[in-house]
């Protein structure tokens, strides 16, 4: 079974948005150094990674929200490599309160990047062999990104301070393009319940980007299902796709 690590964070108010709930950037950010450390325990820190002349990479999100974490609350963050292939290694995360009740479940697709020629590697076994991750054949599925057909957007410019030590966009950066196309009133009256977000291509300092956004409204089908309210988006240069994402809401 594969190895679980745990840790313990406080959440701190620079950490946080105007509703004092914990952002997506800041939770991924606590989550991925959760997962190194752990690495680091299990010497499987970056250097033993670059002996291979390899890097990590995420290529995409799966998350569930039960509700955010608040400013000032004690969680805990849990762990687990559970799963790889020949290509991808699945990661699981948990953001927990302090009674153990989960808030947040995060799933992170990794994949090994050879960061001169930019091409994912495949999975040596022995990388992930000191996590006990479980190998498996299939390629997981997530939920379909449908794509915008009827959107607006805003345009962005990429900063210094949103590249990374792999020399591109991090990861949790494309959230802030993402959201802030929404506006003030939508995220202050509405929660995200789930998201799935797919890193096509690589973002680099200095880009234009837009990002596009379509909100699809609730709608009770005739079948008597529910849809909830949705946002699809899609982070562009020119007419390619480096980042797509779809969003499910509640209202608060």
């Amino acid at each position: 079974m594969a190895t679980k690590y745990q840790t313990t964070h406080e959440v701190a108010y620079y950490e946080c948005d105007i509703n004092q709930t914990m952002t997506f950037p800041a939770m991924l950010g606590v989550a991925i150094k959760t997962s190194e450390e752990q690495s680091a325990q299990l010497d499987r820190g970056p250097d033993v990674i670059a002996g291979y002349g390899l890097t990590w990479i995420i290529t995409s999100y799966h998350i569930l929200v039960t509700r955010l974490p608040k400013v000032g609350e004690q969680i805990q963050v849990a762990t687990q490599a559970k799963e790889y292939n020949k290509f991808f290694c699945y990661r699981y995360f948990w953001l927990l309160d302090e009674q153990g009740n989960e808030l947040v479940k995060i799933e992170a697709v990794f994949a090994l990047m050879n960061p001169e020629t930019r091409k994912v590697s495949s999975v040596p076994d022995e990388i992930v062999a000191p996590f006990g991750s479980e190998k498996i054949k299939r390629i997981k599925r997530y939920p379909k990104i449908d794509p915008i057909t009827n959107g607006q957007s805003l345009p962005y410019r990429v900063r210094f301070y949103d590249i990374d030590s792999n020399q591109h966009v991090n990861n949790a950066m494309y959230f802030n393009w993402l959201l802030d196309v929404l506006g003030y009133d939508f995220l202050t009256s509405h929660q995200v319940k789930e998201v799935t977000i797919r890193f096509d291509r690589e973002v680099a300092y200095g880009n234009l980007i837009d990002s596009h956004v379509q909100i699809n409204e609730a709608q009770t089908l005739a079948t008597g299902d529910t849809l909830p309210l949705q946002t699809l988006h899609e982070i562009k240069i020119a007419d390619i796709t480096y980042c797509e994402a779809v969003f499910s809401w509640i209202t608060v």
